[in-house]
């Protein structure tokens, strides 16, 4: 494998922040008072640094396509995010941490094989 794919814990990582953040905003403790996340959303520094974040994850993403051994995982990867991304358009606020919750659980377990491979590998 390439030196892209030792990138994966770092976004194994990432993908364990973001369900933290979105339990954190879209949790059953906000869906339970009424809370709207876009209102209540993180301050402009963490969005900033989780939508840059979520720019480079996609970047790597892609970039994982031009290494074959890791190209599986990537095409997974990209498939999770194309599924979860309808699903989430058409879902209602409650039934969208499920969503999340469910999509980032799978990204976990597509990139943890992918991290061990990267470094066995390397």
């Amino acid at each position: 494998m390439n030196g892209v794919a030792l990138l994966a814990p770092l976004f194994l990582a990432f993908e364990l922040w973001q369900l933290v953040m979105s339990e954190r905003y879209v949790g059953i403790k906000q869906i339970a008072r009424g809370a709207e996340p876009r209102e209540m959303g993180p301050s402009e520094p963490v969005a900033f640094l989780w939508t840059a974040s979520i720019l480079v994850y996609g970047l790597w993403t892609v970039a994982l396509l031009a290494t074959p051994r890791a190209r599986i995982y990537a095409i997974a990867l990209i498939a999770t995010t194309l599924v979860g991304y309808s699903f989430r358009r058409n879902s209602d606020l409650k039934r969208i941490l499920v969503v999340l919750t469910f999509e980032g659980a799978v990204r976990v377990a597509i990139l943890s094989p992918l991290t061990v491979a990267a470094w066995i590998h390397r």
